[in-house]
């Protein structure tokens, strides 16, 4: 049954702020040691702590949520670990986004406060929740067995009622009693078998009843008295500098207040009364550009630059075996198989366009309004623009309308630009910054466009005797904060990933890789690296499996079989689940492709039907085993919906340039997939006990290779350059 209080109404009241929570309950958290500790009222001042749970006075359990809502189901993944924990009433729990404070809700896989990276559950969050709820279980137990002077034994708790004989109560009228109680660091967990929450299929999501009412705030919802809209004119080269500009005739627009110079030379600030007055106003902006640092470059141009680097790749990435070596040996085998892969810039498209609002505090900081991604890295940049300390920099979170990778930029762009025009207007006035769905298409911060290029020579058997593979694409860490964590040896780590760590056993792989160098600003896309790397691998495979006349499961399997981990292990065994959960059969004309990403593993059967060049596509059987599964739920969702998006991206989507313009501009030329279109999709989850794996990034590189291996399988055409649109099929 849908719950009318599963989160708090952000437009009603101050968003958790420390004074109200000590005069509501008891928190309880963990502190940044790991040690839990239970915080009262007049300890609450001085101490630093987590706070992950929240025992309201009624018996409500509150979750304090370090993770922000975007639709992947974080929240009700949080409440359902504490609600198991705690044996507590799933149905009347709450939760609410943290305020920022990186020291105290740190994702631990991040390094940060954040959310990415499919990190939430398997980045600490896990143990963390689970722990919290532990540790408030402990604590009530304590304090009933002290109310009704009876031993802690014969304490139980039902869901969110405490009992012992004929005496009963609610988690609120025992946590005066339960202040008094020190918890030891590792609070006793439930043992797999004892989980009633953890795994149950019939958990409703906790945001379900306020997305479906109406009742969801996102921070496009936000409404600040006095505050002005702000949009930015900007070049339509990537790397152009604003030269100068005339608005007089953007004047004449009714609620047009004034148009102003970013000091960063990116563009225009044109403010108004209202959205609409806003961008009639920007339309009629006249603005001159400085180009000698811009992109000018067309497509083909950037395609033929990629090309050029593929010849004499940049770095060596396996060390043991270098591309020069692959050549040679591949000139001494029977056979072998080749192909160029293109794959071009993407968008993310989020629905909700990235947008945000800030608005002076009476501390000479500010206050940001926003579905905010990482809030470590964008209030350190705005700490930065503004010359305000970080603990000046208050963020409140709102759900977010989809990210997929957007609203996470090394330089918290839309953030940045934002604070730079509430500098403009003297930091008194209220800000909301608007992005149109055209600034998002053409604002840059794509996937990056990859070009790869691999010969595989084969012996007698079909057996794979050397692999050379190359690859040029625009790094996404280079130049950010992120260089020294993730470049190695001059490889950005997501431009390689499932090619340089592949679970394959392929002894003689070379891998080149080269820097594509342009001032297209490039960012994570949903599964970043994978996302290109799962489709040429998984393609690639199944073209040396069809030369060497062996079924494409078996040979995948083969491949395996030499690994001792295990990885190794699961990787094969959701391989056989899917084949036997899809009825597959060798000769058979179906698409298969499996994956192991984020923690995750994924094996795909895909079936299609063609007639001529029309394509449907049918159905999908998926096995997925990403460890523990919390809401079974949830995970068939993400995975259904990251199969969907990444069928669009395969199908459809592609941005193109003409002299450095992006052609492209909203969805009738960025094209997505249509309901219609969806194919039915199975998921099995195989039971596991393993830590969790992530699963809001996991579905979407596996979409690609599944269906361009099933169209091969139907058609005898192997399709490496995407969007699949561009072979002449049209998808029904």
């Amino acid at each position: 049954m849908l719950r009318k209080n599963n989160i708090k109404s952000n437009s009603r009241r101050d968003f958790i702020k420390v004074s109200s929570l000590t005069s509501v309950g008891l928190l309880v958290g963990l502190n940044t040691k790991g040690a839990l500790a239970v915080i009262s009222q007049d300890e609450l001042e001085g101490l630093e702590v987590t706070p992950l749970v929240r025992i309201e006075r009624n018996g409500t359990v509150t979750v304090i949520s370090k993770a922000f809502e975007m639709g992947q189901g974080v929240t009700t993944g949080f409440t359902t670990l504490v609600a198991e924990e705690m044996n507590a009433n799933y149905e009347t729990m709450r939760y609410e986004f943290a305020p920022v404070n990186t020291e105290k809700y740190i994702n631990k896989g991040l390094g940060a406060q954040g959310t990415g990276g499919s990190l939430s559950i398997r980045g600490g969050g896990f143990l963390d929740y689970r722990k919290a709820g532990a540790a408030a279980r402990e604590i009530i137990v304590k304090a009933a067995a002290d109310k009704w002077s009876v031993s802690e034994d014969s304490v139980r708790i039902d869901n969110g009622i405490v009992s012992a004989g004929s005496n009963k109560a609610h988690f609120g009228e025992l946590i005066a009693l339960a202040r008094k109680y020190q918890i030891t660091k590792e609070p006793k967990l439930k043992n797999i078998d004892e989980f009633q929450y953890i795994g149950n299929e019939k958990l409703n999501r906790k945001d379900n009843f306020d997305k479906t009412t109406g009742r969801a705030v996102y921070a496009l919802d936000v409404q600040i008295p006095g505050m002005v809209y702000v949009s930015i004119c900007r070049s339509p080269k990537f790397g152009g500098k604003l030269k100068s500009f005339s608005s007089s005739e953007a004047e004449k627009v009714n609620g047009f207040i004034s148009a102003k110079a970013l000091p960063n030379g990116s563009g225009v600030a044109v403010f108004g009364n209202n959205t609409w007055a806003v961008l009639q106003a920007k339309k009629k902006i006249v603005a001159r550009w400085d180009e000698t640092d811009a992109e000018t470059r067309s497509t083909d141009q950037l395609v033929s630059e990629h090309k050029k680097l593929l010849e004499q790749p940049t770095y060596e990435v396996n060390k043991q075996y270098s591309t020069s070596e692959a050549v040679e040996d591949i000139k001494k085998t029977e056979t072998f198989v080749e192909a160029d892969f293109l794959l071009p810039f993407l968008a993310h498209a989020p629905m909700e366009p990235v947008n945000c609002v800030i608005e002076p505090t009476r501390n000479g900081g500010i206050r940001l309004h926003d579905g905010c991604q990482i809030p470590t890295i964008t209030q350190g940049a705005l700490a930065n623009v503004l010359k305000l300390k970080p603990e000046q920099i208050e963020i409140k979170t709102y759900y977010a309308g989809g990210s997929f990778g957007r609203r996470i930029t090394p330089t918290s762009d839309y953030h940045v630009d934002a604070a730079l025009a509430f500098d403009l207007l003297g930091r008194e006035t209220p800000v909301k910054l608007m992005f149109t769905r055209e600034d998002d298409i053409k604002g840059g911060w794509y996937r990056p466009m990859h070009l790869q290029r691999a010969k595989i020579g084969l012996d007698k058997t079909g057996n794979i005797v050397a692999w050379d593979h190359r690859s040029s694409c625009k790094s996404i860490a280079k130049g950010t904060f992120l260089e020294k964590m993730f470049v190695k040896d001059g490889v950005d780590h997501w431009s390689v990933e499932n090619i340089s760590d592949t679970l394959y056993g392929i002894e003689n792989l070379a891998i080149g890789h080269s820097d594509f160098l342009s001032p297209i600003p490039v960012l994570w896309w949903r599964a970043v690296g994978h996302t290109q790397n799962v489709f040429t691998m998984e393609t690639l495979i199944d073209m040396v499996a069809a030369r060497a006349g062996r079924d494409p499961i078996d040979y995948r399997l083969d491949l395996l079989k030499s690994g001792t981990k295990r990885e190794h292990e699961r990787f094969a065994n959701v391989m056989r689940v899917v084949r036997d959960f899809s009825g597959w059969e060798k000769g058979q004309r179906r698409g298969f492709a499996a994956s192991y990403t984020f923690g995750t593993f994924l094996a795909v059967v895909a079936d299609v039907s063609v007639s001529e060049k029309e394509v449907h596509i049918d159905r999908m059987f998926v096995a997925v085993d990403c460890g523990t599964a919390i809401n079974p739920d949830v995970i068939k969702a993400q995975i259904e919906g990251g199969i969907g998006y990444g069928l669009s991206a395969a199908i459809y989507s592609e941005l193109n340039f003409e002299n450095g313009v992006v052609m492209e501009s909203n969805f009738p030329n960025y094209e997505t997939l249509r309901i219609n279109q969806m194919p039915k999709i199975d998921v099995k989850i195989v039971a596991s006990a393993e830590a969790p794996g992530g699963i809001g990034e996991p579905g979407t590189p596996i979409a690609a290779p599944a269906l361009i291996n099933a169209l091969y399988a139907k058609t005898g055409q192997r399709i490496t350059t995407l969007p699949i649109s561009k072979s002449g099929f049209v998808f029904v």
